[in-house]
């Protein structure tokens, strides 16, 4: 008899107000991804010159770029515990240094990167906390600045090597990764960006898929007539994500549109995260 092929596993259900998984399956190491991230990050740094334009991101440079996401490990770390009266914003430190400051934004960069992992394992999952949907628990942050420092750790190997689509084989983490870096945007973000009225209400059904997992979802047009989506984009993981944080073209993302292609650019062209 023939051997049927191996169904692909069933994508996780996780919670968006939690960040936990809500279908019984095992948790991810979050603390561990994040603290690997962040030591990659804190190591690319001095390699990029501060001045470097960081691609997709307007007109940031690479010090900007670190100044920002140290910033928001502080304030994180803030939330997590329950404080939400930390600022993101961090004064710039002195970069008259022979290396452009380099060697300073590295070090601020990793002391705020420790800090926000030892507020997070100090408060544990179940640690009240400020979340970006309100009360919860500090889990949410677990899930969430692991992202947040996925997508810039991208963002500073393509300035370093003058491409988004050039960093993507810099920065090595499994499609299941970037595929719920995918679904922390379709079912946290983008509703949240609606909510708090930055953007529209989406006017088309849009289908993604992860073609290197089979894993798919829909990012909901309220009013759109019943049935099927207006278009299906597949893709990689990692280009699905970086497409829908802004970082990549649908071409350099690798992806196919099937369908009204026009209604899924103008999905895309929402500002579906912050």
């Amino acid at each position: 008899m023939p051997i049927e092929p191996a169904a692909a596993p069933r994508r996780p259900t996780v919670d968006p107000h939690t960040g936990r998984r809500a279908d019984g399956g095992p948790e991810p190491e979050r603390l561990a991804l994040l603290a690997r991230l962040q030591d990659e990050f804190a190591a690319a740094v001095p390699d990029v010159a501060p001045d470097a334009l960081v691609p997709a991101c307007g007109d940031w440079r690479a010090r900007e770029l670190v100044v920002h996401l140290a910033g928001v490990h502080h304030w994180a770390g803030g939330m997590a515990v329950g404080d939400p009266s930390r600022s993101e914003d961090l004064p710039v430190p002195d970069l008259s240094g022979p290396d452009g400051g380099a060697a300073e934004l590295a070090a601020l960069y990793a002391r705020h990167a420790t800090a926000l992992r030892s507020a997070l394992a100090a408060a544990g999952p179940d640690g009240a906390s400020r979340t970006l949907l309100g009360e919860g628990p500090a889990s949410f942050w677990w899930r969430r600045q692991g992202y947040e420092t996925l997508v810039h750790l991208h963002d500073l190997h393509g300035a370093r090597l003058g491409s988004g689509p050039a960093a993507l084989a810099a920065v090595d983490v499994a499609p299941e990764v970037w595929a719920d870096a995918v679904d922390e945007v379709v079912t946290m973000f983008q509703p949240r960006q609606v909510r708090l009225g930055r953007m529209a209400p989406l006017r088309d059904r849009l289908r993604v898929v992860a073609t290197d997992l089979d894993w798919s979802w829909t990012l909901e047009a309220p009013a759109a007539e019943a049935g099927g989506p207006a278009a299906t984009i597949e893709a990689p993981a990692h280009g699905l994500a970086l497409l829908l944080w802004g970082r990549l073209t649908l071409d350099e993302a690798g992806a196919v549109v099937a369908g009204d292609a026009a209604a899924a650019r103008r999905v895309l062209a929402a500002p579906l995260v912050p």
